[in-house]
C-alpha cells in the first residue's frame, strides 16, 4: 500500500476507534481534541513499519539523519517488509512509546510537561502531514506546523498524551493490514518464517498460493498490487471518513450541536427513502 494511503487509513482508524459520534464505534473514547491530534499521529504512526524502507516518506523526512536510522533499522528488522511488519514489531514500536511516554520534566510555569510524548508527535506529525501532502512538500512548514502541535498539546494538554502508546500500536496495525490486503503479503509472525508447503507452490491456481506466500508471507490480496485502481477505490472513502471524523470533532470542539444537525440529517433521509 503506498504511503499516503498508510497514512489517511492510520487516522480513519483512530476515528473510528476513538470518537464516541454517531459514525464511530467509540471501543477507546478520547476527548476531542484528542480525536483531532491522534488522527495525525496515528496517520505518523501508519507509517512506522516503514522505517526500513530506505526510499520511504520516513527516510526522505528529515536527512541525513533519517536516512541513517532507516538503514538501522533495516539492517536490525532483516531488510525491508520484514521485522518491521510483523506482531513483534507491533510491540517493538508500542513499547517504545510506552518508555517516552515516562520522559517529562518538571517546570514552574507548567509542572510536568511531557516531553518524550511531545517528540513523538513532532516526528509522526511530521511523518503524516509529509506523506498526506498537506505542507505542499515544503519542509520547512511541515516541522513548524508539528513542532506548534506538539508543544502546544505537551504544555498546556499533557494529560492528552497518555493514548499515545495506544495510538502508536494501532497505527502500525493499519499499516501491517493494509499491506497485508495487497499481493505481497506480510511476514505476521516474523522472526519465525513457515514457507508454504510443496503442494501449495506445486498446483498455482489454488487460492492457497495467493494467501500463504512462497517465502512465508500471509496476504489477503482483495487490493492486488501496491497503488493499485484497486487501492484507491478502497482507500477513497476511507480517507473520506478520516476528514468527517477530524471535521467533526473540531465543530464540536468550538462548540457546533453537531449532534442535533446529524439526527436531522438522518431523519430527512430517512423520510425521504419511507417516501
Amino acid at each position: 500500500m503506498m504511503g499516503g494511503h498508510h497514512a489517511a487509513s492510520g487516522a480513519a482508524v483512530w476515528v473510528a476507534v476513538t470518537s464516541t459520534t454517531p459514525i464511530a464505534f467509540g471501543w477507546y473514547p478520547v476527548s476531542e481534541i484528542g480525536v483531532m491530534t491522534g488522527a495525525l499521529v496515528c496517520a505518523g504512526a501508519a507509517l512506522l513499519p516503514d522505517a526500513d524502507h530506505h526510499n520511504g516518506t520516513i527516510a526522505h523526512s528529515l536527512p541525513p539523519v533519517s536516512e541513517g536510522v532507516t538503514k538501522l533499522v533495516s539492517s536490525l528488522s532483516g531488510g525491508h517488509r520484514n521485522g518491521t511488519h510483523s506482531l513483534l514489531g507491533i510491540a517493538v514500536f508500542t513499547a517504545i512509546a510506552w518508555v517516552m511516554g515516562m520522559v517529562s520534566i518538571r517546570t514552574e510555569a507548567f509542572g510536568d510537561v511531557l516531553v518524550g510524548p511531545g517528540i513523538m508527535a513532532v516526528l509522526l506529525i511530521a511523518f503524516a502531514l509529509r506523506a498526506l501532502k498537506l505542507t505542499g512538500g515544503r519542509r520547512w512548514w511541515t516541522w513548524t506546523i508539528s513542532v506548534t502541535l506538539g508543544a502546544a498539546v505537551a504544555v498546556f494538554a499533557p494529560e492528552e498524551w497518555y493514548w499515545m502508546p495506544f495510538c502508536v500500536g494501532l497505527g502500525c496495525a493499519a499499516h501491517i493490514v493494509g499491506d497485508m490486503l495487497t499481493t505481497r503479503g506480510v511476514p505476521l509472525l516474523w522472526p519465525l518464517k513457515f514457507r508454504s508447503p510443496t503442494w501449495v507452490r506445486r498446483y498455482r491456481w489454488m487460492p492457497f498460493d495467493d494467501v500463504w506466500r512462497d517465502g512465508g508471507n500471509l496476504s489477503v490480496p482483495i487490493l492486488g498490487d501496491a497503488g493499485s485502481w484497486r487501492e484507491w477505490v478502497f482507500m477513497t472513502p476511507v480517507s473520506a471518513y478520516a476528514i468527517l471524523g477530524v471535521g467533526w470533532a473540531m465543530l464540536d470542539q468550538m462548540g457546533y450541536d453537531t449532534l442535533s444537525v446529524w439526527n436531522s440529517a438522518v431523519a430527512t433521509i430517512g423520510a425521504w427513502a419511507a417516501g
